[in-house]
């Protein structure tokens, strides 16, 4: 394993991260142990990502169990030698369930408030056991910033709209609120998640205009995959580099699709013989993650697993070690519910794709494309096809 410093901290992490969302709902706490003490003793990771309202899809009958699961596995460690981000929920009205200080409303859904914030980090430190966060993450914008989980693009109406009906918390706010956390010792640094070049380049702004009072962003998680790469590609990539934002990838698998197990349910009426068989998450929770599933992304999925069977690798080899070797990467984070998926996933580390023996076969000539001009074929072809296609412009 290799690590990497996050941005401008001293968090020093392993190039793969452990990421959490099922543990509470498809894992058992003991299993989600057992996949983080694997992942840590035998591979060496030393990051793992958590979130205050796993595990997803989120409820409130199971809000905080991934946190408790990973309570009990930081029992039998030193807390120095683990990395430990979670994140703060970012606008929801529907999120009302998550709990938050004696003053706060019980009808009141997920905001960015710095009472919010820092009551939502008093409780996840409860949760977790611990007396300090070493990377808090805003889960998502608290404005209407287009293309969150695959929805549509930025619309000025729609921003405005949400602005007259409640104007977004500002950063500043949402910025003293981190720094007082960090003054506190409560949190290390901080990082956002489901951001835009935008709110990444407001934030850095402040920061470097007031030091004193607000923080340096040191990372972005953003859902970035063979099948989704143009957001962070042509926006957010050249502002993280110029700003030192590191970025931690999620849903490197897009869902679990790339890795080729939902094929054998592309068709609806396939005769369902073995019930017994637990089915991944996007069957077991229909409606979830839907933009995976969409048709246009399934051509992306065959094209990818018919090329990783042609160079003798599994799909999600494949997808993986394209993630861990891209030079945009800071640390992928990945997900398991099985020991066999977390070995197959980290069995792809030691997998270069720019290698000799990666890229020919035996019967392959001079003129064959590599696999690295291969994949680039295929996104020509299908260019983030999880993509929601916009509505056409209304005539005025």
């Amino acid at each position: 394993m290799d690590y990497v410093r996050l941005g401008n901290s001293d968090l020093i992490v392993s190039k793969v991260c452990m990421g959490t969302m099922t543990y509470g709902i498809q894992n058992t706490l003991e299993e989600g142990v057992a996949l983080l003490d694997k992942a840590f003793d035998d591979y060496g990771i030393n990051f793992l990502d958590t979130a205050e309202i796993y595990p997803i899809p989120p409820n409130g009958d199971n809000q905080g169990d991934t946190d408790r699961c990973v309570c009990e596995f930081l029992k039998n460690r030193e807390r120095k030698d683990v990395i430990l981000a979670t994140k703060v929920a970012g606008r929801s009205p529907m999120l009302t369930y998550l709990p938050r200080g004696p003053t706060a409303d019980p009808e009141e859904g997920a905001d960015l408030t710095r009472t919010q914030i820092l009551d939502s980090v008093e409780e996840s430190l409860k949760r977790l056991g611990t007396d300090y966060i070493d990377l808090l993450q805003i889960h998502w914008p608290g404005r209407s910033s287009g293309g969150l989980f695959g929805g549509t693009d930025f619309s000025p109406t729609e921003y405005e709209n949400q602005y007259q009906k409640q104007p977004p918390i500002e950063l500043k706010e949402q910025l003293s609120a981190l720094q007082e956390l960090i003054d506190s010792g409560k949190v290390r640094y901080f990082g956002v998640s489901n951001e835009t070049p935008y709110g990444v380049c407001a934030m850095a702004a402040l920061a470097d205009h007031f030091p004193e009072l607000y923080p340096h962003c040191v990372s972005i998680q953003n859902s970035y995959s063979l099948v989704c790469r143009k957001d962070y590609e042509a926006g957010c990539a050249e502002v993280c580099y110029h700003h030192n934002v590191s970025l931690l990838p999620y849903s490197p698998l897009a869902g679990g699709t790339l890795s080729g197990k939902y094929r054998k349910y592309q068709n609806d009426n396939d005769d369902d013989d073995d019930k017994d068989v637990v089915k991944p998450r996007l069957t077991r929770f229909p409606g979830y993650m839907k933009r995976y599933l969409a048709s246009e992304n399934e051509g992306a999925v065959n094209a990818y697993c018919d090329l990783a069977e042609r160079h003798n690798l599994t799909p999600s080899e494949l997808a993986l070690s394209w993630c861990y070797q891209n030079e945009l990467v800071a640390s992928t984070i990945i997900g398991a519910t099985t020991i066999e998926q977390l070995e197959e996933n980290l069995k792809a580390w030691d997998i270069r794709l720019d290698e000799g023996e990666v890229d020919k076969n035996d019967d392959d000539d001079d003129d064959t494309p590599t696999i690295i001009e291969e994949i680039s074929q295929i996104y020509k072809r299908y260019t983030d096809p999880t993509k929601a296609k916009n509505d056409p412009p209304k005539k005025q």
